[in-house]
C-alpha cells in the first residue's frame, strides 16, 4: 500500500494550495466585485474539496479485502473521481447562473494592479500543482491524480480568461466578465466529462489490455496448444485477467497445475499491472 500513501500525500501538497489560491481569489473577488474572478475562486475551491473527497476515498482503497469485499477496496478511488465530477457539474452550473443574472443586470467592477498581481501568482501555483500531479499521476498510475491533474489545468486556462476579462473591464467592457464566465463554466462541463468517461470504464468493467498481446505472451509458454476467451477489466494500476488454454489432454493434473502457473507468472511479468489472473484449462483437441 505504498502507492497508496504517496497519493495521499500529493493529495496533501496539492489540497494546500488550491484552497490557498482559492481564498486569494474570491476574498478579492468579493471586493471588486468580479464575478469571473469569483467563478474562478470556485473552481479553484472545489479542487480543494475534490482533494478532499481523494484523500478520503484513497484511505478507504488503502484497506486489505475483507468478507465483503473479497476483491479489495481499489475501485473506491475511481468512486471518489466520480464524486469529484458531480462537484464539478454543480459549480459549472452554479457560475452558468451567476453569469447569466449579471448579463441581464450589468455590474461594475474595480480593477487594480493587485488584481492581476493576484491572478499572475496564482495562475503560477496552478502550473506548478498541475504539473506535479500529472507527473506523480503517471508515475504511480493513479487515475484519480490523473483526473484531478486534469481539473486543474482547467484552472489555467480559467485564469488567462479571467484576466483578459479584467483588461477588458479596465477599458471600460465589464461585459466581457460575464461573458468570461460562461465560457468558464462550459469548460468545467467539458472537464467533467472528460474525466468521467475513464472513470465509468472502471466502474463498467470496459476492457484494460489489448487480448492479442495477452496471446501472444500465452502462446509463447511451452505446452500451451491454445488460447481464448481472454477477458480484462479493472483499473489501469490493478487489472483482473481471465482466459482460457488448451493442453494436452493427456497431461497429468500436476502438470496442468504448473501450466496454468507458468501462464499466470508469463501474463503478469510482462503486465505488472495484473493483480488476478484466472487461468481456465480445458483439454486440446487434436
Amino acid at each position: 500500500m505504498v502507492r497508496l500513501k504517496n497519493v495521499r500525500n500529493v493529495l496533501l501538497y496539492t489540497l494546500f494550495f488550491n484552497m490557498l489560491v482559492a481564498v486569494a481569489k474570491i476574498v478579492y473577488a468579493y471586493k471588486t466585485n468580479s464575478i469571473s474572478m469569483l467563478s474562478d475562486g470556485f473552481h479553484s475551491f472545489f479542487d480543494g474539496t475534490s482533494n478532499i473527497i481523494g484523500l478520503i476515498g484513497i484511505f478507504i482503497a488503502s484497506q486489505p479485502p475483507d468478507e465483503r469485499h473479497p476483491y479489495g477496496h481499489r475501485k473506491f478511488e475511481t468512486l471518489s473521481t466520480i464524486a469529484i465530477v458531480v462537484l464539478i457539474f454543480f459549480a459549472g452550473f452554479g457560475i452558468l447562473k451567476k453569469a447569466f443574472f449579471s448579463l441581464r443586470a450589468p455590474h461594475n467592477i474595480e480593477v487594480t494592479s493587485l488584481s492581476f498581481i493576484i491572478m499572475g501568482l496564482t495562475l503560477l501555483i496552478n502550473v506548478g500543482v498541475m504539473t506535479y500531479e500529472k507527473r506523480k499521476g503517471v508515475e504511480l498510475k493513479s487515475d484519480f491524480l490523473l483526473a484531478d491533474a486534469m481539473h486543474t489545468n482547467s484552472d489555467i486556462f480559467v485564469s488567462i480568461s479571467v484576466i483578459i476579462s479584467l483588461i477588458a473591464a479596465k477599458i471600460g467592457y465589464s461585459i466581457i466578465d460575464s461573458i468570461t464566465a460562461v465560457v468558464i463554466a462550459i469548460l468545467i462541463g467539458k472537464m467533467g466529462v472528460e474525466i468521467l468517461k475513464p472513470a465509468a470504464d472502471v466502474l463498467t468493467d470496459a476492457a484494460r489490455i489489448d487480448t492479442s498481446e495477452i496471446n501472444k505472451i500465452v502462446m509463447t509458454v511451452k505446452g500451451i496448444k491454445g488460447c481464448h476467451e481472454i477477458r480484462t477489466r479493472g483499473r489501469e494500476d490493478a487489472v483482473h485477467i481471465d482466459l482460457h488454454v488448451l493442453i494436452d489432454p493427456g497431461a497429468h493434473t500436476y502438470e496442468a497445475h504448473d501450466l496454468a502457473h507458468a501462464v499466470e507468472d508469463a501474463i503478469k511479468e510482462r503486465f505488472p499491472s495484473a493483480v488476478d489472473v484466472v487461468v481456465h484449462i480445458e483439454p486440446y483437441d487434436f
